[in-house]
């Protein structure tokens, strides 16, 4: 069974009705795949898309799909791994945004492949990742 994080920037176009990325998700849905949000990402997702024109709309495909999903809370040991991740990266010459590095720990914690087009993760060491927007 494979087990997916959602990326804000997989989880954005999931509102937009004829998407590629949405009728992809949803069919895998019907697999044995599941996916999971991090709540970090979640709130960037659901600021990002109610400030858009169509943010009504937005909500309300948010609404219809939003129970499909696992959510991942952070602890006080993410916080700390997810620091610790970001320093060592630096000292590599790599800059893995805060919340970026949030999202890395939640992937590595729960051994989900992160659904992302961010390069950024690449330096992430043990971080399984794929691209389901190309």
């Amino acid at each position: 069974m494979a087990e997916y994080l959602l990326d804000t920037n997989h989880l954005s176009p999931l509102v937009t009705l004829e998407h590629p990325l949405r009728i992809k998700i949803l069919a895998a849905l019907q697999t044995d795949a599941t996916f999971s949000i991090a709540v970090p990402s979640l709130a960037e997702f659901l600021l990002g898309m109610s400030l858009i024109p169509r943010a009504t709309q937005n909500k309300r495909e948010w609404q219809y799909l939003e129970n499909y999903f696992n959510y991942r809370s952070l602890d006080k040991d993410d916080a700390k791994q997810a620091a610790e991740l970001s320093l060592s990266l630096r000292k590599q010459g790599w800059q893995l945004a805060m919340l970026d590095s949030f999202i890395a720990v939640v992937a590595l914690r729960y051994d989900l492949i992160l659904l992302t087009t961010d390069k950024d993760f690449r330096a992430v060491p043990n971080l399984r990742y794929e691209n389901w927007r190309i």
